[in-house]
């Protein structure tokens, strides 16, 4: 199939993409927190998909191929949010919610997403490859275009830099 695509067959593409759609949005709203923006990331990946899938060598390596195009494409969307995101606006949503709404009503994956918040860009892309995707170490490595041992190092270097977060975390503490 892969290979009928790279010869411009849309429908062999259609065939070959469709089954990774769902994880590509998990990636993207994972990423921006928007479910529009994340949508759009899905209809990205598959336009710069299907354009350069003739620079595909391995046909094996096509969801890790899939995988780092979409994030490229997440992160050329948070790079040009930056420029238009209005603070003023979240924290005004965020002070009108009480402590005790998000104490009731946020599940305890909120925190831990708020902690992943906390590491660096490398650190976070780790993470949710990692541990949201279920990517070997190999796999980051490859989607990230990075070396193994650096893979690992970020890796634990996050997983410490979390760790450390949440047992500050006063809420754990019984």
């Amino acid at each position: 199939m892969i290979k009928r695509a790279q010869k411009g067959d849309r429908e062999a593409f259609l065939k070959i993409f469709q089954p990774y759609e769902g994880e590509i949005y998990r990636i993207a709203f994972i990423y921006l927190k928007n479910k529009d923006d994340a949508l759009d990331v899905v209809q990205e990946t598959a336009y710069r998909a299907f354009k350069s899938i003739i620079s595909l060598r391995e046909p094996k390596y096509f969801k890790t191929w899939l995988i780092s195009i979409a994030i490229r494409c997440a992160l050329d969307i948070i790079r040009s949010q930056k420029k238009i995101t209005l603070i003023e606006n979240y924290n005004v949503v965020e002070s009108q919610v009480s402590k005790q709404d998000i104490d009731d009503n946020i599940p305890n994956s909120v925190t831990i997403k708020d902690l992943i918040e906390k590491l660096s860009l490398d650190e976070k892309n780790v993470i949710i490859l990692r541990f949201y995707n279920s990517c070997t170490i190999q796999e980051v490595a490859d989607i990230l275009n990075i070396p193994l041992g650096t893979a690992k190092t970020i890796l634990y270097r996050a997983l410490k830099k979390l760790q450390k977060e949440w047992k500050g975390d006063d809420v754990c503490e019984q």
